[in-house]
């Protein structure tokens, strides 16, 4: 992934929602003026969400995400609303895609009910308009009263571009620009960063989280120099000044502070993404939950990824190893990657999760917010292994 492409992570998520056959896959390849979606006659087309980054003006990087249709049916049917709905998690913009020329639906209108329960803004887009009448149109106009709703017709490709204004209109709105680093930062500021080598590192490439926060130093004009671990002690030796911050892989915190003076800031690319995902807070309160952990309790250990995990992988094996020698307690794991999150989290003392740097902020307070509200505690990776280093006040201490 080069350094100038936009991650997903950071793109505004344009969803596509409505009932099997209302014209979602059309019109979702009509705004991207590309075929994304399979199209066809055939109900249910769309089995799984599809996704395609875009530049969407003038909002810019955007997702758009086609979902399977809320009225599916069957047991596979069921499991394909699932998934639909899961997309809701880290949608930030959705469109509510209905087939004008048939009669608003429970299905349409209890998703409607759910978009303004879960605050994400919508639009009603009123699709095969050329087959209604001057009547039929006032009709959808009374049920889309309270919401912004556009006529189009994906056969005919009217209303697209107005479909398109209404899109960027919620996006710019919803759209915001939290710092990853620099504001920690000035232009000429020197800043080094740790970024171990081992087997766990893709071949051939920095990491996303490293890709990120180097291109982030970089637009602010601030002074990178990028080292290995076995490096940083050589590193602060022949820089001609003081760095400004030190960012580290968070599985080598401890050796990093112990190289790294008082004076200087240290922190972590995690605990860096958990202050621009808006959960530093909680995830240094759920770190200090590793004090009182007892013998039996179980922690979920969760990534927003899916990779191969090799020897040595900090989720499965480096973060485990740290947890018992820290607690001293026969302490249980459960792992989950990627779109799998627990709604239900009773079973669980604790969850830890990774940066998220593949996750929307929506989907990262989403989960958040999940354990939030069953009062389960919950941190992440770089601010937990800074508390079990006892470091984790000055990896906190940015300002």
């Amino acid at each position: 992934m080069g350094l100038n492409e936009t991650p997903s992570a950071n793109r505004v998520s344009i969803g596509f929602f409505g009932k099997r056959n209302s014209g979602k896959s059309s019109l979702v390849n009509a705004v991207a003026s590309q075929s994304l979606a399979v199209v066809s006659d055939v109900p249910g087309t769309t089995t799984d969400p599809v996704s395609k980054s875009m530049e969407l003006l003038p909002v810019g990087p955007v997702l758009l995400v086609d979902t399977a249709g809320v009225d599916d049916e069957g047991e596979l049917g069921m499991l394909r609303i699932e998934k639909t709905y899961r997309v809701l998690h880290k949608t930030d913009v959705a469109v509510l895609v209905t087939d004008g020329s048939l009669e608003v639906s429970e299905e349409e209108r209890k998703l409607a009910d759910d978009l303004k329960d879960r605050e994400i803004p919508f639009l009603v887009a009123v699709n095969k308009s050329e087959l209604l009448t001057k009547e039929q149109k006032e009709q959808w106009s009374d049920f889309c009263a309270e919401q912004t709703h556009i006529f189009v017709s994906a056969k005919e490709h009217t209303g697209i571009e107005e479909l398109k204004v209404g899109i960027g209109n919620l996006a710019r709105a919803e759209k915001k620009q939290r710092p990853l680093v620099s504001d920690l930062v000035e232009r000429g500021d020197l800043v080094i960063l740790v970024t171990p080598i081992d087997a766990s590192a893709p071949k051939g490439r920095l990491i996303l989280p490293q890709q990120q926060t180097i291109r982030e130093l970089l637009d602010v004009g601030a002074i990178t120099m990028v080292v290995q671990p076995q490096e940083l002690a050589r590193a602060l030796e022949v820089a001609a000044v003081k760095p400004k911050l030190v960012i580290t892989d968070s599985q080598v915190f401890g050796k990093v502070n112990k190289l790294v003076p008082e004076d200087i800031r240290m922190t972590s690319f995690s605990v860096l993404f958990a202050r621009y995902k808006g959960i530093l807070r909680d995830a240094v309160d759920g770190a200090r939950m590793l004090d009182v952990l007892r013998d039996g309790d179980t922690v979920l250990i969760s990534e927003g990824c899916t990779h191969h995990r090799q020897c040595g992988d900090i989720g499965s094996e480096k973060l485990p190893a740290w947890i018992l020698k820290h607690t001293g307690k026969d302490i249980r794991f459960v792992w989950t990657s990627g779109t799998e999150f627990p709604e239900d989290l009773s079973a669980y003392r604790l969850v830890i999760h990774c940066g998220g740097c593949m996750l929307t902020d929506k989907e990262m307070s989403y989960r958040s917010g999940v354990a939030k509200r069953q009062q389960i505690a919950m941190t992440n990776y770089g601010t937990a292994i800074a508390h079990m280093n006892g470091i984790l006040e000055r990896s906190i201490n940015l300002k």
